[in-house]
């Protein structure tokens, strides 16, 4: 049986999910249930990042004790996933007894290959991103995703990894491998990056600095850094149930301000510690409100819970899945939710299924032809290219099409029949060609 591995990222818990994190476990969710239905073994992870400054500073904020403060804010955000159906296999939490020890052993392998040296950082770094930042990335001496936060002058004894040593490798491996990185924007976005060079980066901070953390194995003076924590979530998950294996597709999925972690630095870690490299790192745009990026830092979030009580789960979802920010970023607002959901699923798709369903039942027919197999297979190859809004709109279309088919034959008025044509479920195209 063929296996695959679907993760997101891990969210901070300094405050709780909102729509915009929520929309890649949809995508996350609705490829999941679709290799289940190929027959592939599937196991999906998503979960929550729980040590770092941002979460000790909200914790500290909320007057309550780290561990207490994420505790309450990881249920939240599980139940919010919930209330979308979102079926993960494992909700994963970086405070989690199994993710100390990987991380240690991780570490120490990085270490051993000589990857790991101590040295002294004299820079800037933007506590939202949990991310040292050089002054080219600034936008009026503010990090361009967190403008509402100060950035920090940071200087301080930390142990570094060797991120310059892999910088061709990377190259080569992002070329030689097409679809290691898509949409094609920003794999050439990496690629561009990697000209520039590479710095080596820091891979632990002063626990006098940043209390709440993974010790490193062999100084108790400092902890691991946050980032290079959390990115092995992936490896402390799949290679318990066997899904880091070279006979499993893994699969990440993470919004754009995750790729440069993801798309250079996880794939480098993985390499100094002899490990296998992911198949494919699918990044997807920013979701905005009203013309504003959603941020908890900006404060104006949508949770999904609210628009799960206004629209229902499968309406939000269908709506995320078709106009969500697939490649590039779009703006959504209630009333464009509202208009799809008033539209496109009540007046096509619920007329349709309401209209067919009672012909059928009036007329006893049971009845499959050539066109649900070809929707299938067309929607199955979309899929397999992780085309979701794609398939969903060719479905969109034959709907359009069988509705004005209906109008134009009138069914309705024809003498009750009984037909019965191939009851044969469809099959599956070709399983192999995926991503």
């Amino acid at each position: 049986m063929r296996k695959i591995l679907i993760t997101t990222a891990t969210d901070y818990t300094n405050d709780v999910i909102h729509i915009g994190h929520a929309y890649q476990k949809i995508v996350a969710d609705c490829l999941a249930r679709f290799y289940r239905l190929l027959g592939f073994k599937v196991f999906f992870v998503t979960g929550t990042d729980e040590y770092g400054t941002t979460n000790e500073q909200a914790a500290k904020k909320a007057g309550k004790k780290p561990k207490d403060y994420v505790d309450e804010i990881a249920q939240k955000d599980k139940e919010q996933l919930q209330l979308l159906n979102v079926s993960f296999d494992r909700f994963f939490r970086s405070t989690d007894k199994d993710h100390y020890q990987t991380v240690s052993n991780f570490y120490l392998r990085v270490y051993q290959a000589g990857d790991i040296y101590k040295g002294e950082y004299d820079g800037l770094y933007c506590d939202g991103c949990e991310a040292y930042k050089t002054l080219t990335e600034l936008v009026n001496g503010c990090c361009s995703l967190h403008p509402t936060r100060q950035i920090k002058k940071v200087k301080e004894v930390n142990y570094f990894f060797r991120w310059s040593k892999y910088r061709q490798f990377l190259e080569e491996h992002i070329k030689n491998h097409p679809n290691f990185i898509i949409p094609e924007s920003k794999r050439k976005e990496m690629l561009a990056f990697l000209k520039q060079g590479l710095d080596d980066i820091p891979v632990s901070r002063p626990k006098f600095k940043v209390g709440w953390g993974i010790p490193v194995p062999n100084d108790a003076s400092q902890n691991i850094y946050v980032w290079f924590d959390a990115l092995i979530n992936y490896y402390t998950v799949a290679s318990q149930v066997g899904f880091w294996d070279d006979k499993t597709k893994i699969l990440h999925i993470l919004g754009k301000d995750n790729l440069r972690w993801h798309g250079l630095l996880w794939p480098a870690m993985l390499k100094s510690a002899g490990l296998r490299l992911p198949d494919t790192i699918y990044t997807h745009g920013f979701i905005s409100l009203n013309g504003q990026k959603i941020s908890k830092s900006l404060g104006n979030v949508i949770r999904p819970a609210e628009l799960v009580s206004q629209f229902g789960c499968d309406a939000v979802r269908f709506f995320f899945l078709k106009y969500g920010p697939t490649v590039d970023d779009v703006d959504v607002s209630t009333e464009k939710i509202k208009k799809i959901y008033n539209g496109e699923l009540a007046n096509d798709w619920g007329n349709l299924i309401s209209r067919v369903a009672k012909l059928a039942e009036q007329n006893d027919v049971e009845t499959r032809h050539a066109a649900s197999l070809q929707i299938t297979k067309k929607t199955v190859g979309c899929l397999q290219i992780l085309q979701i809004p794609q398939a969903l709109e060719y479905i969109s279309t034959r709907i359009t099409k069988t509705n004005q088919h209906i109008n134009e034959k009138e069914p309705w008025k024809k003498k009750r029949q009984r037909i019965r044509k191939n009851p044969k479920l469809c099959h599956f195209p070709n399983r192999s060609n995926c991503f």
